[in-house]
């Protein structure tokens, strides 16, 4: 209810911005495509995209409508940034640190280990630099770039074997992206990236022994749960914000009311899928703690802790000393995580350590 209205307040006032801005109706639809890295049905991305869409049909008044393509129909999960920067598509959703490898700056507005929050990175993106640096990268690959949905606190991962030591790293064949991918190859693992609709198949077969995916909802709708028993805490993306990638000519050309209209439905379709993602992993721990008895919740001990916190230090160390624009973003991100922190500490988590 409280996001309904909320949706309603913001459509009220978009229109009340529109009316000012002397916006009128016209014969001509806008008509977009859109390519997701997601297959049909993958709540909560899917439904954010399938949110975003409908809003911007409704909002227009059916002058401006975009047409989803899954990755079953594009077959190319991790090239949609390419599909959008050469005009095959006019924009997709994503998660920035798949394209790590061809642009590492990229993976720094998704999440980072040891990082900011939900909450204190929105507030970087949308009251910090976090909009401003993003969208100064993403230029380089002719596309903007906002926030288009975010996870919050993801789980560390699942395994078939207990770890108990960095011994046990050694070797271990696991699939995670991003820089914890990075932080895992440093510490002796095979790290590999693999498209989300192959991964069950992949930890049923041995061909990986470890896999981190999101949390308690999409993890139990995958099954992850009935091959591998041990979950473990998360530490390497606490507050995962997927993008909405849109080609810079298509976005430019649009009419000043369907460019107010694309950028309001991205944004309230992003804060639905936070509330969304909530909600639904309270519903699938609720589900999994009791029908699986067996899973066994762990957290990484603490040299292997250490090891990791160590990892990363020395990989952001190395990647900002050849690559400045890295360097800078970090910056920004660590001067604005040590003030949001702050209050954090005393504010949200003081509350929940005090209160239990």
């Amino acid at each position: 209810m409280f996001t309904q209205t909320i949706r309603s307040i913001l459509t009220c006032s978009l229109f009340s911005l529109l009316f000012a801005l002397g916006a009128h109706a016209s014969s001509d639809t806008v008509t977009w495509k859109l390519a997701t890295s997601w297959s049909k049905v993958f709540p909560p991305f899917t439904d954010t995209v399938e949110n975003m869409v409908t809003m911007v049909e409704q909002m227009s008044g059916g002058e401006f409508k975009i047409k989803i393509d899954d990755v079953s129909k594009h077959k190319a999960a991790f090239g949609v940034l390419d599909a959008v920067k050469l005009g095959q598509y006019d924009m997709a959703h994503s998660a920035s640190y798949y394209w790590k490898g061809r642009d590492p700056v990229l993976l720094l507005f998704t999440t980072m280990p040891f990082g900011m929050n939900a909450l204190e990175q929105y507030a970087w993106f949308y009251r910090g630099e976090g909009m401003e640096w993003m969208q100064k990268a993403y230029a380089k690959h002719g596309v903007y770039s906002f926030p288009g949905g975010n996870t919050g606190m993801q789980m560390g991962g699942w395994f078939r074997k207990e770890i108990r030591s960095l011994e046990d790293l050694k070797g271990l064949k696991m699939r995670i992206p991003g820089f914890a991918g990075e932080i895992f190859a440093k510490l002796g693992c095979a790290v590999t990236n693999i498209a989300p609709s192959e991964l069950y198949t992949s930890l049923e077969r041995g061909t990986i022994d470890a896999l981190e995916w999101v949390g308690p909802s999409m993890d139990m709708s995958m099954g992850f749960h009935k091959i591998a028993p041990y979950y473990y805490t998360g530490w390497h993306e606490p507050a995962t914000e997927l993008q909405f990638i849109v080609n810079k000519a298509k976005f430019d050309a649009l009419s000043p009311k369907n460019k107010v209209i694309l950028k309001a439905a991205m944004r309230l379709s992003a804060y639905d899928m936070l509330i969304q993602n909530a909600d639904m992993n309270a519903a699938a721990w609720d589900r999994m703690k009791t029908e699986y008895p067996n899973i066994k919740i762990k957290t990484f001990p603490k040299p292997v802790m250490d090891a990791m916190r160590q990892a990363n230090a020395e990989l952001i160390a190395e990647e900002s000393s050849k690559n400045q624009e890295f360097k800078k973003i970090v910056e920004s991100q660590r001067a604005y995580m040590q003030k949001a922190r702050a209050w954090t500490l005393i504010g949200e988590y003081a509350y929940i350590r005090d209160n239990q």
